[in-house]
């Protein structure tokens, strides 16, 4: 038995040793420092110390590669000592059993099998002189040559025994080492075990540091991260997206007419979105293209992972806007904004506060609050079921305008104080180059009509694209188009006498007290009308006052 395992486990002992030292990546049978100038790691670690090198520690892509150098170059130690110690303990006494113990035991089976055989030619010698002698077999031969004959053969088989003794003895003590020999494979286990538990220590030691510091340095994307994570990071209470657009379109964009609505040029608006993700902006570039700024806005808002009126609050503003009684229905968007997480509602209360500014413009813009929250609504409230857009815009619909355009209508009494816009004080006023008309400064809301139309007249069309999956959709929930001369713009005109002048709105809006007071209220007023021909009647006939925003008591939406 011992002899038919004594060649398998030759085979095997040297079939591991073979794989094992494949599986060595510094060169076997040389010292540390020659194995460790060959080692693939210490090579790696080289090369990530040079480009940190070449790049410096005022980049974070410089202090990452001399962190990841440092860590690599002590992975390459450890990986140093493992393979010694594995080359030590474990490759060399296999090769000892393959290639030495084992091939001794069989030399010595096949010298007692010549030894056999040489006492069996003795015996052989021997009797053949016996026989020859002509003697009766129960005599003994006599004479020298039958004695050195006997001689001979006993000296032989003398041999034979000495040498199955001491087989048997080299098998035995195969057998009895055989314990020793798998431990050569518990001790591998061993030294991988404790390479790796010092390897995993070496690494979670670096990782704080290199998280460390990629969250000090504060050049971070914004688009497509929680708000939360953008403000912890930057240490602002508004998004940098956020404030860098608004406070452009304040200098350039409040006279724009179609503003969140017209699309903006595709590459335009990627560049700017790339800048604004790395807080660069160029504000003469963009000064030109407010369209580029709003589109970058409403990217911004619809790439949050969670809307900014959030999840949890979904239901609360739907359900909201569902309340027939106007009253009962703003305090109910009140409490919900009230109910809003801290930066949430800083955020949404800086947009509004600006929207609401926007919409001063509207007989210049043509972004009524109706338009604006048509436009924004689903940029900053959506449902967190997955879908399409279309999907999405069709379970919204009008309630998502139903709760933007209050906001907007009413956002010094939902947010009460004035608002300084250019919160970080990095944006100064941009010299003014509009692509649409020669002015040089915004004109007050207050112009007079005919300057104004003047005004509006001097601006050459806009030639831009819509988007028509948007405009559609409205259409077929009671929305018309209404094209005017220039540009393309969305009407409701089911939405009537809701807006008065700037100044009628900040007169009715009062501070909310503890609990949330009596909603403000309108005077009633004519719609602005696109077609400048429209009779001077129509517009000082005073209109029924609406209910549920803008709709006539009892109208069907």
């Amino acid at each position: 038995q011992v002899e038919k395992r004594l060649e398998l486990v030759k085979q095997v002992s040297h079939s591991t040793h073979k794989k094992l030292t494949a599986c060595l990546q510094g060169q076997q049978g040389v010292d540390a420092d020659k194995r460790s100038k060959k080692l693939p790691l210490t090579t790696l670690a080289q090369c990530l110390m040079e480009g940190s090198a070449v790049l410096g520690d005022d980049s974070l892509l410089g202090k990452m590669l001399r962190l990841c150098g440092e860590a690599e170059d002590k992975l390459a130690q450890e990986l140093i000592h493992f393979e010694l110690q594995v080359e030590r303990d474990v490759i060399e006494p296999l090769f000892v059993l393959a290639e030495v113990e084992i091939p001794n035991i069989q030399k010595q089976r096949k010298h007692l099998a010549k030894l056999v055989l040489d006492m069996d030619s003795s015996r052989t010698r021997w009797q053949q002189s016996v026989k020859s002698s002509g003697l009766a077999s129960n005599l003994q031969p006599s004479g020298a040559k039958a004695d050195a004959l006997r001689e001979e053969m006993e000296e032989a088989a003398n041999r034979v025994e000495i040498c199955r003794d001491q087989l048997s003895a080299d098998m035995y003590n195969f057998v009895a080492k055989e314990v020793d020999y798998a431990n050569y494979f518990q001790t591998l286990i061993e030294v991988q075990a404790e390479y790796h538990r010092k390897s995993l220590a070496l690494l979670q030691n670096v990782l704080p540091q290199i998280k460390a510091q990629q969250e000090a340095w504060m050049e971070k994307p914004s688009f497509g991260k929680p708000l939360e994570e953008h403000l912890a990071i930057s240490g602002r209470e508004i998004a940098f997206p956020v404030e860098a657009c608004v406070t452009m379109l304040l200098e350039c964009g409040m006279q724009e007419e179609g503003l969140f609505r017209v699309a903006p040029s595709a590459s335009k608006l990627k560049k700017l979105k790339a800048a604004l993700d790395c807080c660069v902006v160029d504000v003469q570039e963009y000064s030109a293209d407010p369209h580029a700024i709003a589109g970058a806005l409403k990217s911004y808002l619809r790439e949050l992972p969670e809307p900014l009126m959030t999840f949890e609050l979904y239901e609360e503003w739907i359900q909201a806007s569902n309340i027939p009684e106007q009253e009962k229905r703003l305090q109910a968007l009140w409490s919900a904004c009230e109910k809003l997480p801290k930066a949430n509602y800083n955020n949404i209360r800086y947009l509004i506060k600006f929207l609401a500014k926007l919409t001063e413009y509207q007989d210049t813009n043509k972004m009524t609050p109706s338009n604006v929250a048509i436009v924004l609504g689903p940029n900053l409230l959506w449902p967190q079921a997955d879908g399409n857009m279309t999907e999405m815009m069709t379970t919204v619909s009008l309630q998502i305008v139903g709760i933007i355009e209050p906001l907007i209508q009413h956002a010094d009494w939902f947010f009460p104080g004035d608002i300084e816009f250019n919160v970080s004080g990095n944006y100064g006023s941009p010299m003014h180059v509009n692509h649409n008309a020669n002015y040089s400064s915004m004109p007050s809301p207050d112009m007079d009509h005919m300057d104004r139309r003047q005004h509006d007249q001097a601006r050459r069309p806009l030639s831009v694209a819509t988007d028509n999956m948007m405009l559609e959709f409205y259409k077929k929930d009671g929305l018309s188009l209404c094209v005017p001369s220039m540009g393309v713009r969305v009407m409701d005109t089911s939405w009537v006498a809701r807006r008065g002048t700037p100044g009628v709105r900040k007169a009715s809006s009062t501070p909310p007290a503890a609990q949330p007071p009596a909603p403000p209220t309108e005077l009633p007023t004519t719609p602005h009308s696109p077609i400048p021909e429209q009779s001077p009647d129509i517009s000082a006939t005073p209109s029924p006052l609406l209910t549920s925003f803008g709709f006539p008591p009892g109208a069907e939406r």
